[in-house]
């Protein structure tokens, strides 16, 4: 990695540690008086909502966030918490959920519509203003949302997610109690733990990786191999779900200070298209992403201009297989083995078929994750990606 300037950003303050959802009342109660509340359906912020009131903070307004956040619900959230005149927004949930209160809290100071301000299909208006003080607590060891500075929204009318993205939406506090995940299903913590894996790979291999980058991503890939099979075996094994949860904030650091990648590229579009959880897409693409991204340096490493992407792929396979001989190839393998042990469905299982292949393709090229990926895969390699994906083949 050559000396080229760079910067790292990350929310002002970071609390991690098990129990530290004690904090919650304190931390916010220094940052307003009236929270709008963002949950997800399963309600569990009645012990978020005593804390609030402990600490003298009015949980004024709750927001619940079904599923994927749309731009409709950001609206929603928006003059919800308008109308409650909350001077402070608190998540507690998963990416969805933290995405959704992100949002609200960018818009709550910025006028207009989500869509003034989407990338992509919206008109990609710069926030001027701050976003509304912001605590993110996530509850599973995936996205790595409380630390970075987009959101992802779900624009039903292009059938796309996109971000609205800005260094003004920086959460305030990223409160990350891992005790918060014991209670994750296996599925959801094999597919949430896979999307975290990829967060830490794509920015370590991408030409947009920094010297601070490549410290957290290594950290992450090195956390996430050891623990997430235990994780999802044992619910209850504290120090794998501490690990996942450390994983998941190096992951969420990595991709907020450089990019990611074919991955993430492909999920954008197929979680507009399709009722395909985020985990799953990123769980089923990465190790078809790998194994492309190594046959197209191999066949031509010049794709890759200057970038040591060869390199870093082998350097990643040791770091996930604990082998000091890895290589590249021994990635994709072992990335393919792991989502099969794990159970994770083919993409076919959410309706994706090969058919689809042509129109994903098209979308996915425009997604902004798209330009982090090490060399740039024509038509044909994606494709082969994704029907790789859509079969569950590796």
């Amino acid at each position: 990695m050559s000396a080229r300037p760079f910067e790292f950003t990350s929310p002002p303050r970071i609390v991690f540690g098990e129990g530290t959802l004690a904090q919650a009342g304190g931390i916010v109660a220094s940052l307003g008086t009236r929270a709008l509340v963002v949950e997800g359906s399963s309600g569990r912020a009645a012990p978020l909502v005593a804390l609030l009131r402990a600490a003298g903070v009015e949980p004024a307004a709750l927001l619940r966030v079904p599923g994927e956040p749309t731009t409709a619900l950001v609206e929603e959230g928006v003059a919800l918490a308008r109308r409650a005149r909350c001077d402070v927004v608190v998540a507690l949930g998963g990416g969805s959920v933290i995405d959704a209160g992100k949002a609200v809290s960018a818009l709550l100071t910025n006028p207009g519509e989500p869509l003034d301000y989407l990338e992509v299909v919206g008109r990609g208006t710069p926030l001027a203003e701050r976003a509304a003080p912001f605590v993110a607590i996530p509850t599973t060891a995936g996205t790595g949302a409380e630390v970075t500075r987009n959101a992802v929204l779900l624009v039903e009318s292009a059938r796309v997610k996109v971000s609205l993205r800005s260094p003004l939406m920086l959460p305030a506090v990223a409160l990350v109690d891992p005790e918060l995940t014991y209670t994750v299903p296996p599925d959801v913590t094999a597919s949430t733990g896979l999307d975290a894996l990829a967060q830490c790979l794509e920015p370590f291999v991408t030409p947009h990786a920094t010297p601070l980058t490549d410290a957290v991503a290594r950290e992450g890939l090195r956390r996430a191999a050891g623990a997430l099979r235990r994780a999802v075996a044992d619910g209850a094994d504290v120090a794998a779900r501490r690990d996942m949860a450390v994983a998941s904030l190096c992951g969420g650091l990595a991709l907020a200070n450089a990019k990611l990648g074919a991955v993430h590229g492909f999920a954008a579009p197929l979680g507009g298209m399709f009722p395909l959880p985020h985990g799953v897409a990123c769980a089923r693409l990465l190790a078809p992403v790998v194994r492309a991204n190594v046959n197209a340096l191999r066949r031509d490493e010049t794709r890759a201009g200057t970038h040591d992407a060869l390199a870093r792929y082998d350097e990643a396979a040791r770091l996930l297989t604990g082998d000091p001989g890895a290589r590249a190839d021994d990635a994709a393998a072992w990335l393919a083995d792991l989502a099969d042990a794990l159970g994770i469905p083919p993409l076919a299982a959410y309706g994706v078929a090969p058919s689809d292949v042509p129109e994903v393709v098209a979308q996915a090229r425009r997604a902004s994750s798209m330009q982090g990926n090490p060399v740039v895969l024509t038509d044909v390699e994606l494709g082969d990606v994704l029907r790789a994906a859509v079969g569950a083949r590796g």
